[in-house]
């Protein structure tokens, strides 16, 4: 039997019997560098698979979302119906400028290797530690993927409520999230998928939640990259992201010095959980440290079904004014950031490196068309393509974030500002305003 040499690939060795020859042999499929020369795996029966099977493809369409081919997906962001309704964007659009209605919330991949407990996709995707799968062509998967969304839109558009301009603006994407589900660098053609996006001037901000280091080191230039950072210790991550390399503390400390040397804007994303990963700001800072990240975006956990399962609840939740006060001190500690923005609609902040300082203010918003004009220069770097945050987003506006040229929708009833007043918030708030506020 001949043999090959399987390149870019880190071999997992498992022990199978093939009947056919009755001798052992060693198989494997798993992304990245190692190489392998052993058997043929296709000699040997080793068959790749669609990533995403029947039954699940059919769960996953029952709840909103849009598979293309076997391995890709794509939902209509909440945001992007807001925004096209004028009732306010995304973080990121207070944060970055990105025009939340103009915006795909994508991944060309899946499947995960982490089971976090705070997970907002409710574990509806499969998990993976490397590559085994069918691959489908780049090209195929955008253009099946916009085509997809542009129908989703279309019908978004019919609604009443949606503003004319924004619909003419809505039908031209021009940014893509790939932070939907799933591990996007661990799709073996991501290089082609990005450069996709650029070509048609699409924006790209990529998260990946550092386990594939090879595959980042290989990464190339997107519009901001991100890495999700769920705790600062080895034990915290274990219990928080759930990861299933062995090795997964090593994989994380390479993927945030990987970040350290990359030319484009680069994001740490901390999902904050009271108990559970917010105990030590000087500890989240010696973390970053190693990263020295453009910015640090400081969220509150989102309330997801799989909570009941995971053992989350409210009080795991921090309030808006816990997130500022968190996200205060780390930048206390990080020498060179500050606290530059902040969204409360979305329970987030920013903080900053003072690189994007501008006298008194900030230039964290990105200039999306310098971007477009000048991706594949390879000398372009993270502070060509930045213009002047607005007033409105920055730190202690007035409306917290909110866009003047939106409309907002009032709550019903206004969000404790402190977790330990969410046992009896809800009723303080009917003896105070009438069981008719309820009703409203």
């Amino acid at each position: 039997m001949s043999a090959i040499a399987v390149d870019a690939w880190q071999c997992e060795c498992r022990y199978f019997r093939q009947t056919q020859h009755k001798q052992r042999f060693v198989s494997v499929a798993m992304l990245h560098r190692v190489s392998y020369v052993g058997p043929c795996p296709r000699r040997l029966g080793v068959r790749s698979a669609a990533m995403i099977s029947q039954e699940r493809r059919e769960k996953m369409e029952r709840q909103g979302w849009q598979v293309v081919g076997s391995h890709s997906a794509t939902k209509l962001c909440r945001w992007t119906k807001s925004m096209l309704q004028g009732k306010g964007g995304c973080y990121k659009h207070t944060f970055y400028g990105i025009a939340s209605h103009q915006c795909m919330e994508h991944t060309p991949n899946v499947s995960c290797a982490n089971k976090c407990v705070f997970c907002w996709r409710n574990h509806i995707n499969p998990v993976a530690m490397g590559w085994k799968f069918d691959t489908d062509d780049p090209e195929e998967v955008l253009e099946e993927s916009l085509r997809k969304h542009y129908a989703t839109i279309e019908r978004q558009c019919l609604s009443p409520n949606a503003l004319e301009a924004r619909k003419a603006e809505a039908r031209q994407v021009r940014h893509c999230a790939l932070s939907l589900v799933g591990e996007p660098v661990a799709y073996p053609r991501i290089a082609g998928f990005l450069a996709g996006l650029h070509r048609r001037r699409i924006s790209s901000f990529l998260v990946t939640n550092g386990q594939f280091p090879d595959a980042l080191q290989q990464l190339p230039r997107v519009t901001q990259l991100y890495l999700s950072c769920d705790a600062a210790d080895r034990q915290s991550l274990q219990q928080v992201g759930k990861p299933l390399f062995k090795d997964f503390w090593e994989r994380y400390m390479e993927s945030l010095e990987i970040l350290r040397d990359r030319q484009e804007r680069t994001v740490c994303r901390l999902t904050l959980m009271r108990d559970m990963n917010m105990g030590s700001p000087s500890q989240w800072a010696s973390l970053l440290r190693r990263c020295e990240p453009d910015f640090v975006e400081v969220k509150g956990v989102t309330m997801a079904g799989l909570f009941s399962k995971t053992g989350l609840g409210t009080m795991n939740m921090p309030t808006h004014l816990e997130v500022k006060q968190f996200a205060s001190s780390l930048a206390a500690e990080l020498i060179g950031y500050s606290l530059a923005c902040e969204h409360e609609h979305s329970n987030s902040a920013l903080v900053a490196s003072d690189r994007f300082r501008d006298g008194d203010g900030w230039r964290t918003w990105i200039d999306f068309e310098h971007f477009a004009d000048s991706w594949d220069d390879s000398k372009l770097t993270a502070q060509d393509y930045t213009v002047a945050t607005p007033s409105w987003a920055l730190l202690g506006s007035p409306d917290e974030g909110f866009a003047p040229t939106e409309t907002r929708k009032k709550r019903a009833r206004p969000r404790p500002v402190l977790s330990e007043e969410k046992e009896n918030w809800r009723q303080r708030w009917l003896t105070d305003t009438g069981p008719s506020a309820e009703a409203n």
